[in-house]
């Protein structure tokens, strides 16, 4: 019974010593089969997908065609930024990051080709000698300072992001009839985008009213204000009659925005009750309730030009840059800088 059972026990931890010495091997040997590459055929290493995914793109002052100068309202000074740079920095600070590339891209091409128009038209130097502000009576511009502050622990991923929208269409912009157009845009349509000349005084051919149906999925597409009486009346410099409808008469456009209102007996366009009222959208329904006025908005901005959230949605359908811009920039193409603009591009500083 004892010789048995030694037997046994021998027979047992052979098998288990070479179990155990298989696996130890397998251990080893698993970190070299996935760190090393697949060979192709004829002996060529393979890049793997993740280590292109990972690769950052960076962006040389060679690849900027000419400088813009800056105003710094807050600090009063001037900075000379290379054009690339200042597109990144515009991109970063006029679009959310968390966008889609192709949409990034887009809007990098609306903020260089809103630069190469605005130098080339020479509409004259602000403070300082510089070029632009960095408010929305330009574009709006952050430093890397600024940005580092906004984003945080984010800004390398969040700037290497953008850096590949832009470096991916550098020199671009958008042109109509071979000139720079004047590339509007703003957050989010009430569906449709608007003609220029329905909001601004020039009817421009590339800014023409098409459907935005990817809007209605913003965060912005609708809101809500409620004033009193006393405040709108203010506000509008008129006095209404408490015994008769609020609203006397309304027309709006195509795109169903507020084309004329008339309020206290005195008539509006839907841009000078929205800025008047600082509204989101001349696209308004207007409601009393007491001695309280509400007015319920579609979309957020003038609605002219490239909506940012349709431009998204686009990208999430699997449209190109391109053709985002070219739909919602009528007849408009895509040229270089060099072609269009060459005295800008000679005069690189």
């Amino acid at each position: 019974m004892k010789k048995w059972k030694q037997q046994k026990t021998h027979n047992w931890k052979k098998p288990s010593l070479i179990v155990f010495a298989s696996l130890f091997s397998i251990i080893l040997l698993l970190p070299t089969l996935i760190v090393v590459p697949f060979i192709q055929a004829g002996g060529v290493e393979k890049e793997s997908i993740s280590s292109e995914q990972t690769k950052k793109v960076a962006l040389k002052e060679e690849d900027s065609s000419f400088s813009v100068k800056v105003f710094r309202t807050n600090t009063e000074k001037v900075e000379t930024v290379p054009l690339e740079d200042y597109v990144k920095s515009v991109v970063a600070s006029e679009m959310p990051v968390e966008f889609e590339l192709e949409a990034l891209k887009a809007q990098a091409l609306a903020a260089r080709t809103y630069i190469v128009n605005y130098l080339t038209l020479d509409e004259g130097g602000v403070e300082g000698g510089a070029d632009v502000t960095d408010t929305v009576q330009h574009q709006v511009y952050k430093n890397e300072k600024e940005l580092r502050a906004q984003w945080g622990a984010d800004y390398s991923d969040n700037m290497s992001k953008i850096t590949k929208a832009v470096a991916a269409t550098k020199g671009e912009i958008v042109t109509y009839q071979d000139k720079p157009i004047t590339p509007a845009f703003f957050s989010t349509s009430n569906g449709y985008t608007e003609d220029s000349e329905n909001y601004w005084p020039n009817e421009l051919p590339y800014l023409r009213s098409v459907a935005s149906p990817w809007d209605k999925s913003s965060p912005k597409y609708l809101d809500q204000q409620i004033f009193t009486v006393a405040e709108v009346e203010q506000a509008l410099g008129i006095q209404l009659d408490p015994s008769a409808p609020v609203v006397a008469e309304m027309k709006r456009t195509e795109s169903k925005r507020v084309a004329e209102i008339s309020l206290g007996g005195k008539k509006f366009s839907g841009r000078e009750i929205r800025e008047k009222l600082d509204l989101r959208s001349s696209d308004f329904e207007l409601e009393q309730k007491n001695d309280h006025l509400i007015f319920t908005t579609k979309g957020f901005g003038h609605g002219i030009g490239m909506s940012q959230y349709g431009a998204n949605g686009m990208a999430k359908e699997g449209k190109t840059y391109k053709e985002i811009l070219q739909y919602y920039y009528q007849g408009a193409a895509i040229n270089g800088i060099d072609q269009t603009a060459p005295q800008l591009a000679s005069n690189n500083q």
